[in-house]
């Protein structure tokens, strides 16, 4: 029981280090990208993966419903194919790069999640997004490591923590999703018929 209030205790003490500042930033770059029709790659390890592909449901589907300009949003973990063919043919560390080399162009918003901030794959999924001209955003935990210092807009989540990063990592997407929603329809009453029928 008393973890359980230690854990919480954390996780509200390192929400109120968040910079909103670094949100908006980012938040600001996926209207952008939307907006000028780029495509949009997401990608991290394990329960970064996960979290990947969870945010790019969301913009896919929550950010996009009933919008006539819609968000080009692929996670990159979701290629199981691709994923182990490069894995098991090139390196481990390539499995997001490569990919990169087929589909990033200047403009494109490529976001690498990675708690330690120090994931070798993610670092050079985007060293090779910064080469193709892509806008790259870090998500990292810890003390940012080495894609904080690469990317060009960052999310920091300052704890040493790896399940609150990644929690916290989740929930800063969708923090900047409802704003996203708010912003682009006035109210989050319009998320899609069968959620706000199921939300009653």
């Amino acid at each position: 029981m008393q973890h359980y209030k230690t854990y919480t205790n954390q996780v509200i003490e390192t929400l109120g280090k968040i910079d909103h500042n670094q949100l908006d930033s980012v938040k600001d770059a996926l209207i952008k990208a939307k907006d000028e029709g780029k495509n949009i790659y997401i990608f991290g390890n394990g329960g970064s993966g996960g979290t990947a592909s969870h945010i790019a449901g969301d913009f896919v589907k929550g950010a996009s419903y009933k919008q006539a300009n819609r968000y080009r949003f692929t996670c990159l973990n979701d290629n199981f194919s691709a994923i182990g063919a490069i894995s098991n043919d090139i390196s481990y560390d390539h499995i997001f790069s490569e990919q990169l080399k087929n589909f990033a162009r200047e403009g494109d918003l490529v976001i690498g999640l990675s708690g330690s901030g120090n994931s070798e794959n993610v670092v050079k999924g985007l060293e090779e997004a910064n080469k193709r001209k892509a806008v790259t955003v870090a998500l990292c935990g810890y003390t940012g490591g080495r894609i904080k210092d690469i990317a060009d807009l960052v999310i920091h989540i300052p704890v040493n923590d790896m399940e609150i990063t990644e929690d916290l990592h989740l929930m800063v997407f969708h923090m900047m999703k409802q704003t996203i929603i708010k912003e682009q329809n006035g109210s989050l009453d319009d998320m899609g018929d069968k959620y706000v029928a199921r939300m009653k």
